[in-house]
């Protein structure tokens, strides 16, 4: 689930809140915070799901225990609609409720209990998690409120029969990621162990074959949100993506299913891991090929640098000891791609390519990778490690040791600012692992089925952060082993929704899925950017602007006439440039998501796109000109070099440098008399406009940092904008408005001479003037005005003492001073009601702008 303020999904929600009791319930039941400082409010599926979960409670005795699956695909915020499930049970079901939770790892089971602490729902003296399967039957023989445990400690002896723990009815039991480990011997200890218990199922993944045995134990659906509907919401998104498997392929497509059954348990005991090397030990030796993994590490160094979002990275590799031989040899070749970044950036003569290979660099000399593995902490393991010529210890020591702010490793992968960027690892952080920055899985192992699911789901979180000032827009799995042909069949039960419930309750907007696989090949996103292209070009030609011409010339962006042409057509309407920028916007946006790849396969029309944006935005005066020109160079100067591996590109460098276009005129020295009939004879009558109104915006900017009471210049010149772009007024009137405004503007820049007082004395003489004044009147409150900033700025004892404006006592001054000076300063005619409004206009301005650090800050 998305933690975010009241927005989109509380909207939503009370759209469909007709009954005023329905919106009662949300505020009541569907509002958490999470640590008290993040608002968490459940999204329109959550609501319908934890409600309908709440009424298979109310009929638990029908249904014979069986309350349900509650099926919301990855990333859709299931362990917050439990708490919203608690919680509700606890306020609005009378009874003496006992919660346990079975997750089948100890990381999901830590993480779910810690955000139950973490929103109020329990106190640490309610809510246990035995260390052990003895302390477990101890405590679910008592009356505990909240019990956190594993399925694994349900454990007991072969042929003897599982002892029966509490013969309650009121224990609910929830069940997270229903797949395999609850329908064997230890879930079946568990229901003799609790006989009159009741089940409910959390999962994203709750079909197993066509025998839906999710189903039959846990009975039907009581929600279901499928993978395409929570795209569709913007809960998360999309997936997209590429086979890029070495030359030895994997070409068994008959793997048993003990083969995968074993590779998802990490912990291997001795005839597990012996069964693994001899019974399959042709399929393990062509994974695990010395000059195979070597070749995959190598694409990893060269792709993870160079994707379009920069965010977070997981290597799954087959076991333990591959997880850690991939570390130690992508480390390697990391180490080697920086020395030749390093003699690149030397020998490179083009000051663009040396920035654009300076800031790859950057990147990678930055950025932290860790091995993440279940550790035993024994003489065994390291031996066992050392067998195959690998050093276990820094990985262990690496995962157990806290930095300098007292951050564990989870912690620092899941922080979107910190350098841990890139993680190795075989079965942990796979499942109920929620990293909002992580966009890119490669996958090197056999999975399949709801394994492989939750492995690539790990890069669908939606992310607000932004890196370099690219957004994540999407997740990308690379696939090294070619587990897509397992793929269509996993996302076929998983990801599209079947029989299950209808939501349509009053609130659910979703539509039924169409039946596209939600996870697409990456191929498909040049498909999109092409029709994005397509659509852009469109737009272009309806208002006579040829961009395809552009790419016949032999240099497309040395004919800067031409754009400024097509700038100036776009430049016309306000209107038309925003629709432009929303074209090019969405192209750049596909483009990065195409990187690398896209350097290999350019579109010079992007890059077309880009420069006309950004002439555009050099005569509007807000544009990054630098951040414009690197752009479209990274897209037309990258090369391919074909290379015996196939996976790398060279990157050369030239510059199709845009100008700053925008003027600055020295309003002072301006004859605007001159301006308007200069303006008769200018070709681009539009980019004249805009560079005026560019100005003039910042003037006015400028202006008001200076004297808040200058907002009506603000509202005039909108004025004359909306007058123009409604078609009220014509090309050349509309230049002589502008004009005609910026003499007034600088009437206004002068005032303050005219009146004898400085800028600052100005500010304050024009909040404390009223209506009507007499001659005597102004200079009194001009002297007020002189006198209160010089108390405020010079004399002692200083009230603007440093951060002034965040403690209390320090504000109480502060206030006092500028009453008592305009007490003894002002007219007498200030009564004390005008008097009391214009010392509290005065502290407003002060303690706003010291707020923000714009000025009276001490």
């Amino acid at each position: 689930m998305q933690l975010r303020e009241a927005g989109t999904s509380l909207e939503r929600a009370i759209a469909g809140l007709c009954a005023p009791a329905k919106l009662l319930d949300y505020i009541e039941n569907f509002v958490l915070y999470y640590n008290d400082t993040q608002k968490i409010i459940a999204q329109n599926h959550q609501f319908i799901g934890v409600n309908r979960a709440i009424e298979s409670v109310q009929q638990r005795e029908s249904k014979e225990g069986k309350l349900g699956v509650f099926w919301h695909t990855q990333g859709s915020g299931k362990s917050f609609s439990m708490i919203f499930y608690v919680r509700k049970i606890f306020r609005k079901i009378p009874g003496n409720y006992t919660f346990v939770v079975i997750t089948d790892r100890d990381d999901l089971d830590g993480q779910i209990y810690n955000n139950f602490l973490n929103t109020g729902t329990v106190a640490k003296k309610e809510a246990v998690r035995p260390k052990n399967s003895e302390q477990m039957r101890a405590y679910l023989s008592k009356n505990q409120r909240m019990v956190f445990t594993l399925i694994q400690k349900f454990r007991w002896p072969k042929g003897k029969a599982y002892p029966v723990l509490s013969d309650r009815s009121d224990i609910i039991v929830i069940v997270d990621e229903a797949h395999r480990t609850q329908y064997k011997s230890l879930a079946e200890n568990m229901r003799r162990g609790l006989p009159n218990a009741s089940y409910l199922a959390f999962t994203g993944t709750p079909l197993l074959g066509k025998d839906r045995k999710t189903n039959t134990w846990f009975g039907d659906y009581v929600s279901e949100y499928n993978f395409s509907q929570s795209m569709d919401d913007g809960a998360t998104v999309p997936l997209f993506y590429q086979k890029r498997v070495p030359e030895v392929l994997i070409q068994n497509e008959d793997l048993s299913d003990e083969f995968y059954q074993i590779l998802e348990d990490e912990n291997l005991d001795d005839s597990q891991q012996a069964k693994l090397e001899k019974k399959f030990a042709t399929e393990l030796e062509v994974i695990k090929r010395d000059d195979r993994l070597e070749r995959i590490a190598e694409d990893i160094v060269y792709h993870f640098p160079r994707r379009g979002y920069l965010g977070k990275g997981l290597v799954v590799s087959v076991d333990k000891f591959t997880t850690v031989k991939m570390y130690e040899k992508v480390q390697r070749l990391w180490k080697a791609e920086i020395k030749t970044l390093i003699g690149r950036i030397n020998k490179s003569k083009n000051d663009i390519e040396k920035a654009r290979l300076k800031k790859v660099l950057a990147f990678m000399r930055d950025t932290d990778m860790a091995v993440v593995i279940s550790f035993e902490n024994s003489e065994d393991e390291t031996k066992r490690f050392a067998d195959k010529g690998l050093d276990i210890k820094p990985h262990r020591d690496r995962f157990s040791t806290l930095d300098a702010q007292g951050h564990d490793v989870e912690y620092q992968f899941k922080d979107d600012h910190h350098s841990l960027r890139l993680v190795f690892v075989c079965a942990m952080w796979l499942t109920g692992f929620d990293v909002r920055s992580l966009s890119t899985v490669y996958l090197d192992k056999p999975m399949r089925d709801h394994t492989l699911m939750q492995a690539i789901t790990r890069a669908n979180r939606v992310c607000g952060h932004t890196i370099n000032g690219i957004s994540k827009e999407n997740g990308e799995i690379i696939d090294y082993y070619n587990v897509f042909r397992n793929m269509q069949q996993a996302l076929a039960n998983y990801a599209l929704g079947g029989d299950g419930a209808d939501d349509n309750d009053g609130m659910d907007s979703s539509d039924d899925t169409d039946g596209a696989l939600p996870v697409e090949s990456k191929d498909n996103l040049f498909v999109l950017l092409d029709e994005a292209i397509a659509q852009g070009l469109a737009f272009c030609r309806s208002h006579d602007i040829e961009l395809e011409t552009l790419t016949q010339q032999n240099d497309i962006f040395q004919n800067l006439s031409q754009f400024d042409d097509y700038a100036n057509i776009l430049l016309s309407r306000d209107e038309w440039r925003k629709e432009f920028a929303v074209y090019e916007n969405t192209i750049t946006s596909l483009c990065e998501a195409c990187k690398p790849e896209i350097l290999s396969q350019p579109r010079p029309l992007v890059a077309v796109f880009q420069y006309l944006r950004g002439v555009i935005e050099s005569h509007l005066g807000n544009a990054d000109i630098d951040a414009v020109t690197t752009k479209i160079t990274d897209l037309l100067d990258e090369i391919v070099v074909s290379k015996s591996n196939g996976f790398r590109a060279k990157e050369y460098g030239a510059e199709y440098k845009i100008l700053q276009q925008s003027h600055t005129w020295d309003l002072s020295q301006t004859d605007f008399e001159q301006l308007k009939t200069d303006f008769k004879q200018v070709k681009h009558k539009h980019i004249k406009i805009a560079d005026l109104r560019s100005f003039l915006a910042q003037k006015i900017n400028q202006m008001l940092q200076r004297n808040v009471t200058r907002t009506d210049f603000a509202q005039r010149f909108q004025a004359i904008i909306d007058q123009y772009n409604a078609g009220g007024s014509s090309t050349e009137n509309y230049y002589e408005a502008l004009v005609d405004f910026a003499e007034n503007l600088q009437d206004e820049e002068e005032r303050h001479i005219r009146e004898g007082l400085t800028e600052p004395e100005l500010e304050l003489f024009d909040l404390l003037k009223k209506g009507k004044m007499t001659a005597t009147e102004t200079q009194q409150v001009k002297l007020a005005a002189k006198s209160l900033l010089n108390r405020l700025l010079d004399q002692q004892p200083k009230v603007l003492v440093q951060d002034w404006h965040s403690d209390n006592q320090s504000q109480e001054k502060v206030k006092t001073a500028v009453e008592e000076v305009l007490d003894e300063t002002l007219p007498d005619t200030y009564n004390r009601m005008l008097f009391k409004a214009k010392c509290d206009k005065i502290f407003k301005l002060i303690y706003t702008s010291a707020q923000t650090g714009q000025k009276w800050a001490g």
